[in-house]
């Protein structure tokens, strides 16, 4: 464990990646689920315009929330998006020593920096698979950051492994952004209210395509909940995207994320499958990934990255990611159709010299 006050760009994003590439590249660079958002859900959002004229009302929105995960209105706060609540935990609670656990996803830092705080960072290992070691944190940390699975190494730690850090007096943020990618959500945390100073972070943007509509929502004691509520400004969440949390949490798209999460799985593994053939080019992916990306290594890899781009493929670079190194790189998963014709792709850019 080390503090850095320079090193990557935590501002950097997979959006980045493809902005200027347009609709010519493939993306799978962003963690968006493709295809989304379905038609019934654009319909849902799209009957919520007609209310625009009224000031947004969130008390249905955060009762399906709380109700979703079995706990009382109190405990829930909408969000534009997690990185919202990011920015509020960096400005509403009162820490002396902020812990980020990484690589993992750089909004927390960027907004912990951005709000003054001198960050510390604890940096997992690629030779121990990126896992958790909770004996790393700190004593003295107060706040400790984490996402699970992890943004960008697809690692999902033990729930018990996680709740190891949790301590009197600390708060335990888990970002569970990605958890719904995951079948049966295993090792979620969300809904628990036995854990001391735990702040659980969900996002529909990822699972539903609504990137571009930003909602999400934190799950914490009512004493957080209230601080965290008094940071944010008024209406933070539009009435679109309140309809969208309401439609997000409903018995039936409970079950197409379900379905939609087993899907991931299988596509993930024919994408590590095929990644495999390039072993002998040096090519490592982190396992088990269990996210809706993969991280490789791979010698060259940003000039593997930029010939991929001139074939009409984008990916997500991963030394903006505390931790990682210019050898890196972040591979959503998509459909087979879409991965094969990225493997053969990635076949002839690891070919050419470097």
């Amino acid at each position: 464990m080390h503090t850095e006050a320079a090193g990557p760009d935590l501002r950097h994003h997979g959006d980045a990646e493809v902005r200027d590439g347009g609709s010519a590249l493939v993306d799978l660079a962003v963690n968006v689920r493709a295809d989304t958002p379905p038609a019934w859900l654009r319909e849902r959002v799209a009957a919520s315009l007609g209310s625009l004229a009224a000031y947004p009302d969130g008390r249905a929105a955060r009762a399906a929330v709380a109700a979703r995960h079995g706990l009382p209105v109190e405990r829930v706060l909408l969000t534009a998006g997690a990185a919202e609540a990011f920015v509020l935990l960096a400005r509403a609670l009162k820490v002396r020593r902020p812990v980020v656990v990484h690589p993992q996803f750089t909004e927390p830092e960027a907004a912990l920096r951005d709000a003054g705080h001198t960050v510390d960072r604890v940096l997992l290992r690629e030779a121990d698979g990126f896992r958790l070691d909770p004996a790393a944190v700190p004593e003295d940390a107060d706040l400790v950051v984490i996402g699970n699975p992890t943004n960008p190494t697809s690692v999902l730690h033990p729930a018990a492994t996680i709740t190891e850090l949790a301590r009197p007096g600390r708060t335990l943020v888990v970002d569970e952004a990605f958890m719904d990618a995951v079948p049966g959500e295993r090792e979620a945390l969300a809904g628990r209210t036995d854990v001391p100073g735990l702040v659980v972070l969900r996002s529909l943007t990822k699972t539903w395509g609504l990137a571009g509509l930003r909602i999400g929502y934190v799950l914490a004691a009512p004493e957080t909940i209230i601080d965290l509520e008094r940071a944010q400004p008024l209406w933070p969440v539009s009435t679109p995207a309140l309809a969208a949390a309401e439609a997000c949490v409903a018995p039936r798209a409970l079950a197409e994320a379900a379905h939609a999460a087993h899907r991931i799985a299988a596509d993930r593994g024919h994408l590590v499958a095929g990644l495999a053939q390039f072993a002998d080019a040096g090519l490592r992916a982190v396992a088990p990934a269990e996210g809706p990306f993969v991280l490789v290594r791979l010698p060259h890899a940003g000039a593997v990255r930029h010939r991929l781009r001139g074939l009409g493929y984008a990916v997500r670079r991963g030394d903006t990611f505390p931790g990682l190194g210019e050898e890196w790189l972040r591979l959503a998963v998509r459909d087979r159709t879409t991965t094969d014709g990225f493997l053969r792709t990635l076949g002839r850019a690891v070919a050419e010299p470097a």
